[in-house]
């Protein structure tokens, strides 16, 4: 539920027939009403609250009072108790497969296990120093000149900076791959951090010099060089920052999209030498590329030509050594997690099994996610999923056709998208090959380095062949989901079809109100502000009338309006333009999840379960998965650079907006939870 995330693959994340009176992956729904207790907690509620003055804090007010955020983590919430729950099944996975020291060379087995237990090997990290990382080193304190630069970015062993490069689905003909340019090279991630003047801003580029001043220091500068050398990359990566745009004008697909022939774009930017970059990757037949923002690549071709070389040196080599603090000695980890404190408020680091498990998921996500699957997702629970898909997917279409702004040709095209969204879940039909990645316990850097060349390759490798369809964005042991806009397909990990989100157990009601809402969240996202820009075969195409075009963008300005007026914190707003996509499908996703919901048994039947109504309990289903306590500075850093709104904008600001909500708890006008009517968006 990550963005348009996470994100990159054109992403957005958490994130036909009648519909049948049947339960979420299960069999056909029974008269007779499920165990009492089941799916929803009664001893998280907080009854002290009404739930038309604020349903998330009536729902989870007790949750929240009971569970505090552990020292090791700056969010905890519903997903992280998911999270966590799947990092026990990964844990004794990954423990088996490295205590395996016969399986087969350059199996799975062998490469997971192998890469779990060199990263678990902190006695080996240690004694390795910088034997590994030094020649890497050397290979940057050798560049001499802008050619010298130049040939290093083109060479499999560059680690990023200046700007990013990939190959991806042209937007506007989804059915090839295309050579993409786009802006980058920050080390802080968000250009505001580097421009704004508030304190907090100014906090976090002072640990962030400390932190650089540290590593330099630690790679064997003196103290007076390491704090120069700082300087140097924070003032270069200031300069990039105020050619980058923002997170807002990022979201803009038309924008990003400005393709060029390669021989133009070669004229326009001649200090990148993108003609040896592209030739070195492979891709040396590309005609074109696709720009995603001109104006930075022209800024940073200035910055190359003018910036002394010396400072691209020490820009370059923080690059590396940023990238790969977890597999060097306990003091890199150390000076790392430092800088992490002011920017999350992380009180102490992860135990390191589970940084580990994310560094073999991040770098084997499918190899390890085989295992996975085989222990925690059946066939079964994957066929029951899709039924479910499918029971929304017939709600969504009822929603489209029933609304009364949009005219019958658009009607037509929406539904032609929406009949057309491909369904994945659980886990890949065709698992990715690994056989081309060496990975062995000598060294946990080393691997690092080898998983990232096979990145690289696996998607330069893309270029002129015929577009996978197969390709998942995510690992399957992922608490999240997402749109694909190019592919035009939800995807759902087999990691979030667990309690709370689905529990098997559980009546209806909880189960549309968890998963159910998710699902119809990916589906809206295909409708969303940006996705709607995308046909049914993925093709960025204005398929709307100019009058559906113009009553879409004044519910949507409303919607932007009414989470602009939320503050989580202090002087803190909810930024409306940044999070559209992901209010606008969370507000269509609980919509179609409800009106889904209406044609199973247990809805039509009314019988109350603890006290509640069906309706009701599919309200408690869907707050209870967005409760989170949330440290103030992780808090602050969501708002400023995360598509998603805070968990209890999540829950409220789309059920301010339903008129079921307000009639499931007896709501009137003038509690607020109950919008005016005027003031009301719901666009399906």
């Amino acid at each position: 539920m990550t963005s348009t995330t996470i994100s990159r693959l054109v992403l957005a994340t958490l994130g036909l027939g009648g519909l049948a009176a049947t339960t979420a992956f299960g069999p056909p729904a029974k008269p007779n009403p499920p165990q009492k207790g089941i799916g929803i907690n009664l001893a998280n509620i907080d009854t002290s609250v009404q739930p038309c003055e604020d349903f998330y804090h009536y729902a989870n007010g007790a949750w929240l009072k009971n569970n505090p955020v552990p020292a090791a983590e700056t969010r905890w919430g519903a997903f992280n108790e998911l999270a966590n729950n799947n990092q026990a099944v990964e844990r004794r996975i990954l423990e088996k497969a490295a205590a395996n020291r016969t399986a087969k060379p350059g199996s799975n087995d062998q490469k997971v296990g192998d890469f779990y237990a060199a990263a678990m090997d902190s006695v080996g990290i240690e004694k390795a120093g910088l034997k590994y990382l030094q020649p890497r080193l050397d290979e940057i304190k050798n560049l001499k000149s802008l050619a010298d630069v130049q040939k290093y970015m083109a060479s499999p062993h560059y680690s990023g900076g200046w700007y990013g490069m990939g190959v991806g689905q042209d937007s506007k003909n989804s059915t090839q791959y295309a050579v993409q340019l786009r802006q980058g090279g920050l080390g802080l991630g968000d250009r505001d951090y580097y421009l704004k003047q508030d304190g907090r801003s100014k906090a976090v580029r002072t640990a962030y010099k400390a932190y650089m001043t540290s590593i330099f220091q630690l790679l064997g500068d003196a103290p007076s060089l390491a704090a120069t050398n700082a300087d140097a990359v924070l003032a270069l990566e200031t300069k990039i920052a105020e050619a980058s745009r923002d997170r807002v004008a990022l979201r803009d697909r038309l924008k990003n999209y400005n393709k060029v022939p390669v021989a133009q774009a070669a004229k326009d930017y001649p200090n990148l030498n993108l003609p040896l970059r592209l030739k070195e990757s492979g891709l040396g037949s590309a005609q074109d590329v696709i720009i995603g923002q001109p104006e930075f690549l022209a800024s940073v071709n200035n910055l190359m030509a003018n910036t002394p070389i010396a400072d691209q040196q020490q820009y370059l080599r923080w690059n590396l050594v940023d990238g790969t603090t977890s597999a060097l000695p306990k003091a890199y980890g150390d000076a790392n997690f430092r800088f992490q404190q002011v920017l999350t408020g992380a009180k102490q680091q992860q135990p390191r099994w589970k940084r580990a498990l994310r560094a073999t998921d991040g770098a084997l996500g499918e190899a390890f996610g085989q295992l996975y699957v085989d222990e925690a997702f059946s066939p079964a629970a994957k066929a029951r999923a899709k039924q479910m898909v499918e029971n929304l997917r017939a709600a969504y279409a009822e929603r489209i056709m029933a609304t009364d702004w949009m005219s019958a040709a658009t009607k037509k095209e929406a539904i032609q998208k929406l009949n057309a969204f491909a369904v994945k879940i659980g886990y890949p039909d065709k698992w990715k090959d690994y056989s081309k990645l060496k990975i062995t316990r000598e060294s946990a850097l080393q691997n690092l380095f080898a998983t990232a060349e096979w990145r690289r390759a696996d998607n330069l490798a893309k270029f002129g062949k015929p577009i996978d369809r197969g390709e998942w964005g995510m690992t399957p042991p992922t608490v999240n989901a997402y749109y694909n806009s190019s592919m035009n397909e939800i995807v759902f990990p087999a990691g979030i079809l667990q309690p709370p989100f689905y529990d098997p157990k559980a009546d209806d009601a909880v189960n549309y109100g968890g998963v159910g809402a998710v699902i119809g969240h990916e589906m809206t996202h295909g409708f969303d502000d940006q996705g709607r820009r995308s046909d049914a075969k993925g093709n960025l195409r204005d398929w709307w009338t100019k009058e559906d075009n113009e009553k879409f963008n004044a519910k949507a300005d409303m919607v932007g309006k009414q989470y602009d007026a939320f503050s989580p914190l202090d002087s803190v707003h909810v930024n409306g333009k940044l999070t559209m996509g992901e209010n606008l499908a969370d507000i269509g996703g609980i919509t179609i999840a409800y009106q889904a919901f209406q044609k199973t048994a247990q809805f039509k039947g009314g019988q109350k379960i603890d006290g509640f109504t069906p309706a009701q309990r599919f309200f408690l289903g869907y707050a209870q998965i967005w409760r989170a306590n949330q440290r103030p500075e992780a808090l602050r850093q969501q708002v400023q650079t995360d598509p998603h709104s805070p968990g209890q904008y999540r829950t409220n600001g789309p059920l301010m907006n339903m008129p079921e909500f307000y009639e499931a708890f007896g709501c009137k006008d003038g509690n607020k939870m109950v919008r005016a009517a005027a003031d009301r968006s719901r666009i399906w």
